[in-house]
C-alpha cells in the first residue's frame, strides 16, 4: 500500500510530469516552470520523503517502490522528464508501466550511478561518505552535494544559490528518505533492460559533469536503439536546465514539443 503523493499541476497542453533528483524538491524546477507551463500541463511531483511528500515513505524505501508510487498520480500518456535521481525513478516507470509514458526525457541520469571497471560513474568511496556525513550534518551535506553537482559549471556559485533558493520554500527531506535514496544510486542497475523501452528517449547530458559522465553518451549511441537520442551540452555540468536555461529549453522544445504537440 502507498501513500498518494501530493502533486501541483500548472500551465496547459499535452500531460509533462517533473521528476527531480536526490536533496533537493520538486522547487529546484523554477528556472524553467514558467517558460514550460505555456506549452504543457506540468504536473511537479515530490518523490517520497522529498518537499511536501517528506512524510509519505513506502517500505521498504527502494527503486521499485519509489517507482510505484510515482507511477500512481502519473497522469495516462504523459511526456516523463527526470533529473539525476529522478531519471532513475523515471526509467523503472517506463519500465513497468510503459502505458504511462508516452516519451521518456532522462536528465543528467543514468542507469547505474555508480563507477564499475567497465561503466563510467560516481566512485563508490563518494556515495558512502556522503551517508557516513547525512547522520552528522544533514544541511552541511546536501550543500556539498549541491556544489559538486555544479562542478565544472561556469556559473556554478549562481548555480548553487539558485538551486538552494528553489527548494527553501518547503520542508526538509526526510533522512530516512536521503540515506535510502544513496543507496538506490548505490546499488541500482537498470542496464540491462533498457533496450527493452517502447517509447522514444531523449537523453540530456552535461559535458562537464562529475557524476553521470559525458561518456554514457557512448553507451547510448552504440548499445541502445535508434529510439533513444542524446543532447551533451558542451559547457554545462549535473544541471544544464539550471545553468544553461536557454540551451536547455531549445533542445527540449525541439525534441518533445514536436512530437506531443500535434
Amino acid at each position: 500500500m502507498h501513500t498518494t503523493l501530493k502533486t501541483r499541476t500548472a500551465g496547459s497542453g499535452p500531460s509533462l510530469v517533473l521528476l527531480h533528483g536526490w536533496g533537493v524538491n520538486s522547487g529546484v524546477w523554477q528556472p524553467i516552470a514558467a517558460q514550460l507551463e505555456q506549452h504543457f500541463s506540468v504536473t511537479y511531483v515530490d518523490l517520497p520523503g522529498f518537499g511536501e511528500n517528506f512524510q509519505a515513505l513506502p517500505e521498504p524505501y527502494n527503486l521499485a517502490n519509489l517507482a510505484a508510487s510515482v507511477a500512481n498520480v502519473l497522469p495516462e500518456n504523459s511526456v516523463l522528464a527526470g533529473w539525476s535521481l529522478g531519471g532513475l525513478v523515471a526509467q523503472q516507470i517506463a519500465l513497468h508501466e510503459p502505458t504511462k509514458v508516452q516519451r521518456l526525457v532522462l536528465i543528467a541520469t543514468s542507469p547505474k550511478f555508480q563507477k564499475s571497471h567497465d561503466w563510467p560513474g560516481i566512485e563508490p568511496t563518494i556515495l558512502q561518505a556522503f551517508s557516513q556525513q547525512l547522520v552528522k550534518n544533514l544541511s552541511k551535506t546536501i550543500e556539498r552535494f549541491l556544489a559538486i553537482q555544479a562542478m565544472g559549471s561556469d556559473s556554478a556559485k549562481a548555480d548553487i544559490k539558485k538551486i538552494k533558493s528553489s527548494i527553501e520554500a518547503s520542508p526538509q527531506a526526510d533522512i530516512a528518505a536521503l540515506t535510502a535514496g544513496l543507496t538506490i544510486l548505490e546499488q541500482a542497475d537498470l542496464r540491462a533492460e533498457l533496450a527493452s523501452l517502447s517509447m522514444p528517449v531523449h537523453w540530456m547530458l552535461g559535458r562537464l559533469d562529475s557524476l553521470v559522465p559525458a561518456k554514457l553518451n557512448d553507451y547510448v549511441q552504440q548499445r541502445l536503439p535508434p529510439s533513444h537520442s542524446v543532447t551533451v551540452f558542451p559547457h554545462a555540468s549535473h544541471a544544464p536546465f539550471i545553468s544553461h536555461t536557454e540551451h536547455f529549453m531549445a533542445d527540449f522544445m525541439t525534441t518533445v514539443k514536436e512530437s506531443t504537440l500535434k
